[in-house]
């Protein structure tokens, strides 16, 4: 039964992290392409009210006119709107699923005796210390001298990701240290929202309330964070989806394949943001595209004349096969896994039948063999031997003798 609950909470909190996910993705993206496609005010009266930019357009069938202030208006209006709660719900259900899957099971998901044996009181902590961290050192970045130099930032920021992402790999399991990766970059995101630009709004709201002049710097400083922000929006995508894809953080150089791909989706996203205000190189998008290639050629399980695992075992029957798989993998692919923690089988892979083992034979070679990612955490402890067994039973055919 708590498995079973397990799984419903899982379910909830996916589907709250996507759709609120969703509504803050959108948000940014539409406020980044609003303020690239600002143009200067027409009227002389916008301009003399302290107006900087506007822009129409046209949408489900009505026109739209947007106008954005240098700072802020002499007077605020009625009713103004605030974007903050997209980010922080989804923080909140992101760090839900993060304690609920990777702490809560933590011996599953998130520790891999093989990188590295710690406990799960270690590894949980481990793992919220690389949230703090990682927000304290990108927002001292920020502030420092480095921060005025948005170039020399940015490559000291790729120093940083990068370190972070080689020590999270030595620490858990790939999936782990991937997601945690992931949660980095989201803490980073919703921290400069909760602490740098709401903080300056509120600022900008109040100076104007008490008929202040408003200090621009709390506008210069929520636009570069907000910048930063969407930079990295399609590396945390990346992170949301790639536990479905053991050939990127089941590699033994799985850092390197996480920052490479991080970077990609970073290099497409400035090419999107920059054609925002016309033409502009193809340079940052060909360099993402370049990168994603380089690593899809890099990670091709290539045939090769040793396993690279242990001594080829000739003449591997389906029966030794059978006998290792209802050992190591049956225990949570099965109709009714007896693996504490899994309720259903994973990704409803069912091993119970000859036939099932055979028809699924190319995904367990890739997962135990080419990967190494299955048994998650090798829980059941598969052996190098075994894995060798299954790599020449596979390469012979995969049939039933």
């Amino acid at each position: 039964m708590e498995a079973y609950i397990v799984d419903w909470l899982n379910l909830v909190g996916r589907w709250v992290h996507l759709v609120t996910g969703i509504a803050w993705i959108g948000a940014s993206f539409y406020f980044v392409w609003l303020d690239n496609h600002l143009e200067e005010p027409k009227q002389q009266t916008d301009i003399d009210r302290g107006m900087g930019g506007e822009v129409w357009s046209v949408h489900g069938g009505g026109f739209y006119h947007a106008q954005k202030y240098k700072v802020a208006p002499r007077t605020l209006p009625e009713t103004l709107h605030w974007f903050k709660w997209e980010a922080y719900s989804t923080w909140l259900s992101g760090i839900f699923l993060l304690a609920l899957i990777y702490w809560y099971g933590a011996g599953i998901y998130l520790i891999d005796s093989s990188v590295a044996d710690i406990g799960k009181t270690a590894a949980v902590l481990t793992g919220i210390a690389s949230l703090v961290a990682g927000w304290l050192v990108y927002d001292f970045m920020c502030k420092s001298p480095l921060g005025s130099n948005e170039k020399v930032l940015a490559v000291a920021l790729l120093v940083f990701v990068s370190l972070m992402a080689w020590l999270l790999c030595q620490i858990f399991s790939g999936r782990g240290a991937f997601i945690h990766f992931g949660a980095m970059l989201g803490t980073i995101m919703v921290a400069n929202v909760a602490m740098v630009i709401i903080p300056g709004q509120k600022e900008l709201v109040a100076a104007t309330l008490e008929g202040r002049d408003p200090d621009p710097k709390y506008g210069q400083d929520g636009k570069q964070r907000s910048v930063h922000n969407t930079y990295f929006t399609l590396p945390l995508l990346f992170v949301m989806v790639s536990n479905h894809y053991a050939m990127t953080y089941g590699h033994r150089y799985n850092w390197l394949i996480l920052v490479a791909l991080s970077l990609a989706g970073a290099l497409v996203r400035v090419y999107f943001v920059a054609r925002h205000k016309g033409r502009v190189s193809l340079v940052p998008l060909l360099a993402g595209a370049a990168l994603l290639l380089g690593v899809a050629g890099t990670v091709v399980p290539w045939p090769a004349k040793n396993t690279g695992i242990s001594e080829i075992i000739v003449g591997a029957t389906f029966a030794q096969v059978e006998s290792v798989i209802r050992e190591r993998c049956t225990t949570c692919h099965a109709t009714q896994p007896t693996q504490a923690g899994f309720a259903a089988a994973p990704a409803g892979l069912v091993l119970d039948e000859a036939s099932d083992i055979t028809t699924q034979a190319a995904k367990i070679h890739q997962q135990a063999v080419v990967s190494k990612v299955m048994p998650i955490g090798n829980l059941t402890k598969m052996t190098e031997d075994e894995r060798a067994l299954i790599d020449e039973w596979f390469k012979a055919g995969a049939k039933i003798d």
